[in-house]
């Protein structure tokens, strides 16, 4: 029973197959080669971080109790930086939205804005209306007794 294959399935695979010898050899040389010389950079990267591990261990052990404390405190002033930078930055963006919004030039997002201006505006009415309707409704009642 013959199974279906893709066309671009077929026409890889009969590829693959139709190639010489010589270069499937030359493909595999290469990529054991690559393979195997990122694999050595690789352990000897991991052999370089544990000797600084080893050399670097008792030198912060003797400046721990001042390191520490100047870690701590650069963490802080860096996170407060960059909080007060956003901050910043967000609010900038949202003055020069609403000088383009009130100058009528239509920013990004304005449609949402004035639709759901639109719906408060028209549910605001509504319960009004609806308040109006109850009080004329309880001053009939009232007056009717």
């Amino acid at each position: 029973m013959a199974t279906y294959q893709p066309q671009y399935l077929r026409h890889h695979t009969h590829q693959y197959y139709n190639q010489p010898l010589s270069t499937q050899v030359v493909k595999a040389t290469t990529a054991a080669t690559i393979g195997g010389s990122l694999m050595l950079l690789s352990g000897l990267t991991l052999v370089a971080t544990v000797i600084g591990l080893v050399i670097a261990t008792p030198v912060m052990v003797i400046f721990s109790p001042v390191l520490v404390p100047a870690a701590i405190t650069l963490l802080l002033l860096l996170g407060g930086f960059l909080t007060a930078g956003g901050l910043g930055a967000t609010a900038a963006f949202v003055l020069f939205w609403m000088y383009k919004y009130t100058a009528g030039k239509h920013p990004i997002g304005a449609d949402q804005l004035d639709y759901a201006r639109h719906k408060l505006a028209n549910a605001a009415y509504e319960v009004k209306e609806k308040a109006q309707h109850l009080g004329h409704e309880s001053l009939n009642t009232i007056q009717g007794s």
